[in-house]
């Protein structure tokens, strides 16, 4: 048998190499790590929130060729938003990342978020958010991308459940169509204090999906609070399959402007809807 360095037997073990690396190297880092549950900011109000995420064990090799590593890096985004009527946001996000010490931009993404007007007074509410992103080589192979997010949820004074069916779709000569659904349900303890699961995953090509030992699978458990005004989304994660992140740890901090021309700036924040129209855990009037 030939052993030499184009021999039929090192091709075999290369690429079953390569097949291994693609299969358990699909993890990646995520910017923002939400369920959005179709709160938004009031009409004429600015937002702010910023995600930050910790993996301290995570999928140690890129999930492409000179892609970015999770594991040890921390990744967020500061997330910018307006609202421009009582079912109708805009938005900003700056993503960014940090491993061994070297700071990594993926550029930016735009967002519209479309709802059923004041959803966090209703106790069915729904709605549908687009995101188009702007991304460098560290992070994807190509270059724009689009998210479709649908937003579904149930709630009453004690429970919510919300759904997000997210489709992600990316353009270019690598791109794919996958399907990474969300999830969320939690109950509320008190007039600020929510505790609750979320599921994040990425199940695959849409028409090929992976399977599930392929597949990203997260569950966290995670805590809404407030600090003054702050509005506070804390999580712990934990991967459910060898291509998912082993441990992740999320944290999402959110303020809420006064509305301009308001009475007081007191009366506005009490009036005001979610931080974030994405996927307000810190929206607690159910």
């Amino acid at each position: 048998m030939k052993t030499g360095r184009n021999s039929p037997s090192r091709r075999i073990v290369f690429c079953s190499a390569a097949l291994w690396l693609a299969v358990i190297g699909q993890a990646k880092a995520t910017d923002e790590i939400q369920v959005y549950n179709a709160g938004i900011a009031e009409v004429g109000q600015f937002t702010i929130q910023q995600h930050l995420n910790y993996i301290p064990l995570g999928v140690k090799d890129p999930p492409f060729p000179g892609g970015l590593i999770s594991h040890n890096s921390l990744n967020g985004t500061p997330e910018f938003a307006y609202g421009l009527t009582d079912w109708w946001e805009v938005g900003l996000y700056l993503p960014f990342a940090v491993r061994d010490e070297k700071f990594y931009s993926n550029a930016f993404k735009l967002r519209t978020l479309f709802v059923s007007p004041h959803a966090e007074q209703r106790d069915f509410f729904y709605g549908v958010n687009f995101e188009f992103s702007n991304q460098t080589p560290p992070f994807a192979q190509t270059r724009f991308a689009m998210e479709i997010r649908p937003i579904i949820g149930v709630r009453n004074f004690e429970y919510e459940l919300i759904v997000n069916p997210i489709v992600d779709i990316g353009f270019g000569r690598f791109g794919e169509t996958h399907f990474a659904p969300a999830a969320r349900v939690a109950q509320k303890l008190g007039p600020d204090l929510d505790v609750g699961f979320e599921y994040y995953s990425d199940w695959g090509k849409i028409g090929d999906f992976k399977a599930f030992a392929a597949q990203e699978q997260t569950l966290f458990a995670v805590t809404d609070f407030k600090l003054g005004v702050i509005d506070v989304n804390f999580g712990v994660g934990y991967g459910l399959t060898p291509a998912s992140d082993r441990w992740v740890i999320k944290t999402i901090l959110g303020y809420a402007f006064p509305v301009p021309g308001s009475k007081a700036a007191g009366e506005d924040r009490a009036a005001a809807g979610p931080l974030n129209p994405m996927s307000r855990a810190t929206q607690r009037t159910w």
